[in-house]
């Protein structure tokens, strides 16, 4: 019986609330309407006297011109023909002034559409090849195992801030023990064209101090992430998605890439670097070429 007379209450409750929020809600529309047609009034007011104010400042206008000598043309509606006619009286020198001055328009605007693309080869002829074209970043060795049909190369699976690893084929069995590459951090080029080596596709580059005795894999700073940025001080990074090969871009610059009298990996003499954590170093290859 109690339930019965609970949910009777529950009930007769929902129906004054439903009626409450319609008789709030009419009450709302009353009041919005109200304010509407306030605001509207307001408006018009607002609009008759600025409509006062800017006829005030014409005459006051027109007053000071006529003080200063200035004639006042009235303005007739209806009258196309006489102005027509007006028009036809341009002195024909005038008119073919004008006409001359149009083709000149013309003819510049169709030079500058034609010396653009020349502009544009030109920067492309000149477009700067430095170390900032280079997609450097800190790799993450995961695993090394030797390549099954070459007995110079490693196969390796090498984090670098990607959803998968990449795949690298480096020759460094003869200098470098599997052992000191597991889980090794390396900097890692991301962004020369993928290659076959002995059926196995290489998607990147491990950088290297090297001479004709030994090589060295560079070691950056403590602390790194697999997939940070390497920077180089002084140039701007700025890499290619890949580099065309065609364009030898890399070739130009590997030059220019060797450790300096402290272990430092450099380019041109800048040393590479992840921000806030550090410089690359060689073991013990000073002066000597990285790639």
């Amino acid at each position: 019986m109690s339930a019965k007379v609970s949910l009777e209450n529950v009930k007769r409750q929902a129906n004054e609330a439903q009626k409450t929020i319609t008789q709030l809600k009419d009450e709302l529309q009353i009041i919005t309407e109200a304010y509407n047609t306030l605001r509207c009034h307001q408006l018009r007011e607002e609009n008759k006297k600025l409509l006062l104010a800017v006829e005030a400042t014409k005459k006051n206008l027109v007053n000071l011109e006529i003080k200063n000598g200035v004639k006042q043309v009235g303005i007739v509606l209806n009258k196309s023909a006489k102005i027509s006619d007006t028009c036809k009286e341009i002195p024909k020198q005038q008119a073919a002034v004008a006409e001359k001055n149009e083709k000149k328009s013309a003819s510049k605007k169709k030079t500058e559409q034609v010396a653009k693309p020349k502009n544009d080869n030109a920067k492309d002829s000149e477009e700067i090849i430095d170390v900032g074209r280079l997609d450097l970043r800190i790799g993450k060795i995961e695993h090394v195992k030797k390549h099954p049909d070459a007995d110079s190369l490693y196969v390796l699976k090498i984090s670098c801030g990607e959803d998968q690893p990449r795949t690298v084929c480096s020759g460094l069995v003869k200098f470098v023990p599997i052992e000191q590459l597991e889980n090794k951090s390396v900097m890692l080029l991301c962004n020369l064209k993928p290659a076959k080596m002995r059926g196995v596709t290489s998607e990147a580059m491990i950088m290297c101090a090297s001479c004709s005795e030994a090589i060295e894999v560079l070691s950056p700073p403590p602390g790194c992430i697999a997939g940070e940025a390497v920077h180089c001080e002084g140039y701007t990074r700025n890499p290619d998605l890949i580099m065309n090969p065609k364009k030898k871009i890399f070739e130009a610059i590997v030059p220019d890439l060797a450790t300096n009298e402290t272990l430092e990996a450099c380019y041109k003499g800048a040393p590479f670097y992840v921000p806030g954590k550090g410089k690359f170093l060689s073991l013990t290859l000073k002066n000597c070429p990285v790639k």
